[in-house]
């Protein structure tokens, strides 16, 4: 099964120390991703050096003023020792207030672009890393300062070193929250067609595919991204790519998976049709992909951060559903196991994470409110009593709940015939007596297409003491639980109360 791995490629010496750095390194950047689950939200990474020996970056280096003048001034006049005093820079730059210094100081910027575009690589390597500290700063007036660098650090992205490049892309995704003239200016020095070509050509080299779509995720997740970014990302082969690394891969892990994932969830969301991105088959590769990890779930496979991955596909999936044309449906989901799969996520992840669950059924209600195939897929796999045991739940999942059960309903009257012999009328029963309006309301509308379609469902209906509960309703319900309930009872279920009390008279 996949793994979060950690990044191999960073591997430094052994020891526990480095270790300890690495595990804590990602577990900081899961719990960012995990974040997004119910909001965007723009983060930035810190990637440590592979020769750290603290076990905590944001310990206090107690850096001054004085340490960045003496740096920076060593930096000028010294020959040899550059790199030794550029590692220390970047260590001082993890103090907010060193930062602050550094981009005040006069040609302090000048000095560090100069050796970020030297022909040293140990210095270009450890210039970068200064600037990725500094892109790591809270202060918004930082990464503007860094603008200078920006297009050499884009130019980097073609080269050959993987740690260089993804030092690159982590910094300009970094910068890209914080100031709509960074991604102004990214965007005219051609960021994304810089993104593309980087994933395609280390299309091999997982690492620098998760920074890439890190980075491209920090931009689309900007306020004008709908207007300014989405239509250059469409028109680019970038989603192209990132379907392609959709699929974890067994050895490297999620993490990259889980970028992509979430890129194509913020294309998704901000666009009306979707007519490119269903054309390249994006719903049939997520809606795939989600089968797959259901069938895992199944299994037992629960693994550490598989539902990061779950919780962008769902959002794919269901947004996706929502804006293809119904005509379309069956061309682009040709998964039958897709329903099943759902239900097994639901079932796996309900008293873990509900929100996760509650998500799933969105996407189930999707799928069922016009595709009878799928309704029907419902009732021939016997899911739906598993959904009608949910009904008791709460935060939202019982009312989608009976959405689904509203759209089997509405489909054939031979399905109103099946959820009666599923014991959905006394489920119903129950709900009729809630509290939330919401779930009165829905249960009548269910109710309403299950009497009406066959005189056999109103009689069952009435035998289990229906009229009584409508009766209440009729009563002390609010006004538009009034209105459905005395529809109901005066227009189709009172004639079979007079009906069944006949059949029931005893024989003289």
């Amino acid at each position: 099964m996949w793994r979060l791995n950690k990044v191999r490629h960073k591997a430094g010496r052994p020891g526990g120390s480095l270790e300890e750095l690495r595990l804590k390194r990602r577990e900081n950047e899961r719990a960012l991703r995990q974040a997004r689950r119910d909001r965007q939200l723009v983060s930035k990474r810190l990637l440590l050096n592979e020769d750290e020996e603290q076990l905590d970056v944001s310990m206090d280096t107690a850096p001054g003023g004085h340490d960045i003048v003496s740096l920076l001034h060593k930096l000028q006049h010294s020959g040899t020792d550059k790199e030794a005093h550029l590692k220390a820079l970047s260590k001082v730059l993890r103090d907010p207030s060193a930062q602050l210094t550094f981009i005040k100081h006069e040609n302090s910027m000048h000095l560090l672009v100069g050796l970020l575009t030297g022909s040293n690589a140990q210095c270009r390597l450890q210039a970068v890393r200064c600037l990725h500290e500094l892109s790591h700063s809270s202060h918004t007036n930082v990464a503007p300062a860094c603008l200078p660098a920006t297009p050499y650090l884009l130019t980097y992205l073609s080269g050959p070193s993987t740690k260089f490049t993804e030092l690159c892309l982590y910094t300009l995704g970094n910068m890209c929250p914080d100031s709509d003239v960074v991604r102004e200016k990214l965007l005219a020095q051609g960021i994304i067609p810089a993104l593309a070509s980087c994933i395609e050509n280390q299309r091999h080299n997982l690492a620098v595919v998760e920074a890439a779509a890190f980075t491209l995720s920090q931009l689309l997740q900007a306020r004008d991204a709908p207007e300014k970014i989405i239509p250059m990302v469409l028109k680019s082969t970038l989603p192209s790519h990132l379907l392609s690394v959709l699929t974890p891969d067994p050895q490297f892990g999620l993490a990259p998976a889980i970028e992509c994932a979430w890129c194509l969830h913020y294309l998704i969301c901000s666009t009306e049709d979707n007519k490119e991105l269903l054309a390249q088959g994006a719903l049939s590769q997520c809606s795939s992909l989600l089968v797959s990890l259901g069938g895992a779930v199944t299994e037992g496979n629960k693994e550490d951060g598989l539902e990061l991955l779950i919780w962008p596909l769902l959002r794919c999936v269901g947004n996706l559903l929502s804006s293809c044309p119904v005509e379309d449906l069956n061309a682009h989901l040709s998964d039958a196991h897709l329903p099943a799969s759902l239900c097994a996520l639901v079932q796996a992840y309900l008293h873990t994470l509900p929100a996760l669950a509650r998500e799933t059924v969105w996407v189930l209600n999707n799928l069922t409110a016009h595709s009878t195939e799928f309704c029907s897929a419902l009732l021939t796999l016997n899911l739906v009593p598993g959904l009608i045991q949910l009904l008791p739940f709460s935060q939202g999942i019982n009312t989608m709940i009976l959405r689904i059960l509203a759209n089997i309903a509405h489909k054939k009257k031979e399905f109103c015939v099946k959820l009666m012999q599923l014991s959905l009328l006394s489920a119903l029963c129950a709900t009729l007596k809630m509290a939330d309006q919401e779930m009165v309301i829905r249960s009548l509308d269910i109710l309403f297409m299950m009497t009406v379609s066959s005189p056999v469902v109103a009689e069952e209906f009435v035998r289990q003491g229906g009229l009584s509960l409508l009766e209440v309703l009729q009563y002390n319900g609010a006004a538009e639980m009034r209105q459905r309930s005395t529809y109901l009872l005066e227009k189709h279920l009172l004639s079979y109360q007079q009906h069944i009390t006949v059949d029931n008279m005893p024989d003289p």
